[in-house]
């Protein structure tokens, strides 16, 4: 009788096809089950070479479920969006861009079978049909997706590594003049005139003017407090949200020119209440985009300006002009992009450094109006 002591026990087999192919097979390490491995090979020799990297990877804890990522990418993709912890603006925008720019071409693909090479043409189709601003957003979002589908071994490699796909060259946008910025104020339905000079000599955004409140104005110090920001959903709804981050809450020291603006303003065209709005609608609700465009296209045209500035330019405007003699540090602060509180240094940005910037901004205002500095 042959003596089978000391002999390695093979892991799994190799067997030959009725087509004249071979096929490896073997106990998955999960469910014990006999299986074949995904391919087929040419000889016998190519199947047990399959077959030895199966089990190595088995040895060392490598090894994923080949049906794991049969799973449709449209069916990971709703369960991925709804296990990600998002503000509803941007849970909206996420659904949207995944509904109309990833679920068409890959909703009804396995995540395994889907390639670098495919990723690349779908991009392609992409920047032909729309821009490349919402392109780069859905590359991110779909990357952000088959990341999570390689923590969860559904897939061993990520297909999206097109480089430079997550990114794109933000154009120069133009810096109007202090002599523009007033002519635009100068020019809008007046209702509007603070909102320009605020976003101007402030830096403030849309949705952080709509979101003001009587109460975030601080007379005394001119200063406000930006203390959330307005969003709008696809339906209409309107609702304040929470700044990205503690830098988004933050107070602004606005030019001391700027007062008798505030305070016509406030007696004219503000809500009653502390609480309420300072910036209203013409019909006296909620500020809108839709309802302030044509008012901001129809000034800018009036005062004489024909390069397509939108409203957000004129953020960067003053943002731009602050810049003179300002740090790195001063600005970020100023603008919301910095990490530490700037709520917490309240007093000391009004009365320091922030005061001194707005100051500066106040003067290049009194030499365009030709006021004599004192």
């Amino acid at each position: 009788m042959a003596n089978n002591q000391g002999r390695r026990r093979r892991f799994g087999s190799v067997r030959q096809l009725k087509s004249g192919r071979w096929q490896a097979r073997y106990r998955d390490p999960n469910t014990g089950q006999l299986r074949g491995a995904e391919e087929t090979y040419a000889t016998k020799t190519d199947a047990e070479v399959a077959l030895a990297h199966i089990e190595a990877d088995i040895t060392r804890g490598q090894w994923n479920d080949p049906d794991a990522g049969k799973v449709h990418f449209g069916e990971y993709a709703t369960a991925w969006l709804k296990d990600r912890k998002l503000a509803a603006r941007s849970r909206e925008r996420h659904e949207s861009v995944i509904r109309l720019h990833l679920l068409p071409t890959f909703g009804e693909r396995a995540l395994s079978s889907i390639t670098t090479a495919q990723v690349r043409a779908w991009r392609t189709k992409c920047l032909e049909r729309t821009g490349e601003p919402t392109v780069v957003k859905a590359y991110q979002i779909m990357r952000a997706i088959l990341n999570t589908a390689v923590d969860d071994e559904l897939i061993r490699r990520n297909p999206c590594r097109i480089k430079g796909a997550d990114r794109y060259d933000v154009p120069e946008r133009p810096v109007l003049t202090v002599s523009e910025v007033y002519a635009v104020a100068d020019a809008i339905t007046p209702r509007y005139r603070l909102l320009v000079l605020l976003a101007a000599f402030a830096g403030l955004r849309f949705g952080e003017l709509a979101s003001l409140r009587r109460r975030d104005v601080d007379a005394d110090n001119a200063a406000l407090m930006v203390q959330r920001s307005q969003a709008e959903m696809q339906t209409g709804a309107l609702f304040d949200k929470a700044p990205k981050s503690n830098a988004g809450v933050r107070p602004v020291a606005f030019p001391t020119e700027l007062m008798p603006d505030v305070r016509r303003h406030l007696d004219a065209y503000a809500g009653a209440g502390r609480d309420s709005h300072v910036f209203l609608g013409p019909q006296g609700g909620r500020l809108r985009r839709s309802n302030f465009r044509d008012d901001w296209i129809n000034a800018r045209k009036k005062a004489g300006i024909t390069a397509d500035v939108h409203f957000h330019d004129l953020r960067h405007t003053g943002n731009t002009l602050a810049a003179s003699g300002a740090s790195l540090r001063e600005l970020m602060t100023r603008m919301g992009h910095s990490t530490p509180r700037a709520a917490l240094i309240y007093q000391h940005m009004v009365n320091g450094r922030d005061r001194e910037i707005a100051d500066r901004l106040g003067s290049m205002i009194r030499k365009e109006r030709g006021d004599v500095d004192s």
